[in-house]
């Protein structure tokens, strides 16, 4: 009992330590933390190139995921490939639901290629200020309901203005157990 109880504390062990090093092996979007205030924080994000697709209400089972993932795999007017980042942005309105890679700190503007696909377009990303909150668990309508209404009323109580509708971040992988999970819901914050 003891051995098995080794066994599967070890295999727990590696599992945690192999999702955060996969993870970390990706280079992730720079913000500058202003502001912590126990799981929110207050973020200035610079300006962003992204490589952005409508999606489905189904988040990313209409093919979203795969036509952003060929673009930088060089389905793109170049042929070139480009380093996967993190995280994947989501945009969940009724009338326009995007998913959004972002693209390499070393791609500048002009240096990303052009889609072949007419279903993706590259974007910049305005800079700005957000209000986030990081949750666990997988891709989950409740679980991003739930998280969004704590934004929002941590943001009334601070006396802060919403700018924009809400971006989901998701930083794993889907095999990585939800318990292990980096996700994060954002709001833009009023100038």
């Amino acid at each position: 009992m003891i051995g098995l109880s080794l066994i599967v504390t070890a295999a727990l062990g590696l599992m945690v330590a192999g999702c955060k090093a996969l993870r970390s092996g990706y280079e992730t979007a720079p913000y500058r933390v202003v502001r912590t205030d126990g799981a929110f924080e207050l973020r200035d994000y610079p300006a962003l190139m992204v490589v952005k697709t409508r999606m489905g209400p189904n988040g990313g089972a209409d093919g979203s995921f795969n036509r952003l993932f060929r673009f930088i795999t060089g389905n793109n007017d170049a042929g070139r490939k480009i380093s996967m980042t993190t995280p994947v942005f989501m945009s969940d309105t009724d009338s326009n639901r995007t998913m959004a890679f972002v693209m390499p700190a070393t791609l500048k503007p002009g240096d990303v290629p052009k889609p072949s696909d007419g279903a993706v377009a590259v974007q910049q990303l305005a800079t700005g200020r957000f209000a986030v909150l990081r949750f666990k668990g997988g891709r989950n309508p409740t679980k991003e309901t739930s998280s969004l209404g704590q934004l929002q009323a941590w943001m009334k109580k601070e006396g802060l203005g919403i700018q924009s509708t809400p971006v989901y971040a998701y930083f794993d992988p889907p095999w990585t157990p939800g318990f292990l999970r980096r996700n994060e819901v954002m709001l833009r914050i009023s100038p």
